[in-house]
């Protein structure tokens, strides 16, 4: 269950209005939840349960609106996670900068069991589906990546769609369909196949350990 918590600490705040949002939102985040006070989460964001936010992760829904991510993923340190406009000053909604995600419009989405490992950027508009790994400095602008993928650490998807149980090697850049398409698929012995399963366990009970200290 999602709710607004009453009172919110100073790391996270209601986004400003602006000419193209006339509303201010407080993000909306799971009590089981926990968000590190060295981390920033602002504006019209909802996170999921046991989600982990880590120190220096910056999730900001003050010009890409909504993001949202689901129960159980982690956002590392340093991760970045902004929008691209997603209203003009009209009100209008920009498709381009808008994903959908069962029939809601997002900036970003950010699915089930996710890891965003260190340093991560996911720049909306962009959707990254349930069970992924996005590796330490990689890079995920105007893509989708689908389930159980994998982006290795200063890998970078641009303006493509990663299938389902793919792989994008270490430091490779994806800008075409054509080459998303090709990606290796993961198999039995590949080095990070079991790693998101092992990471999202850590962090889930991090986020518990965390919030009983409170």
């Amino acid at each position: 269950m999602i709710i607004l918590r009453d009172t919110m600490p100073e790391n996270v705040e209601a986004n400003p209005i602006t000419s193209w949002n006339p509303q201010s939102k407080h993000p909306n985040i799971s009590e089981t939840a926990y968000i590190h006070p060295q981390a920033m989460v602002i504006g019209a964001v909802s996170i999921g349960e046991k989600v982990m936010v880590a120190p220096y992760a910056s999730v900001r829904g003050d010009e890409g609106l909504d993001i949202r991510i689901d129960d159980h993923s982690n956002v590392q340190d340093a991760v970045v996670l902004h929008g691209r406009q997603t209203i003009d000053q009209n009100g209008n909604p920009i498709k381009e900068n808008q994903v959908e995600v069962d029939g809601e419009n997002y900036s970003i989405y950010i699915g089930k069991r996710v890891s965003l490992a260190h340093q991560a950027q996911v720049h909306g508009p962009a959707v990254v589906f349930d069970g992924v790994f996005i590796g330490m400095q990689t890079f995920v602008f105007k893509a989708t990546i689908g389930k159980n993928s994998v982006l290795e650490p200063k890998a970078c998807v641009i303006g493509a769609n990663v299938p389902e149980n793919r792989y994008v090697p270490a430091g490779v850049t994806i800008t075409s369909q054509e080459d998303a398409d090709k990606l290796p698929e993961i198999y039995e012995g590949y080095t990070f196949k079991n790693t998101n399963r092992e990471v999202v366990e850590v962090n889930v009970e991090l986020a518990d350990g965390y919030n009983q200290r409170k």
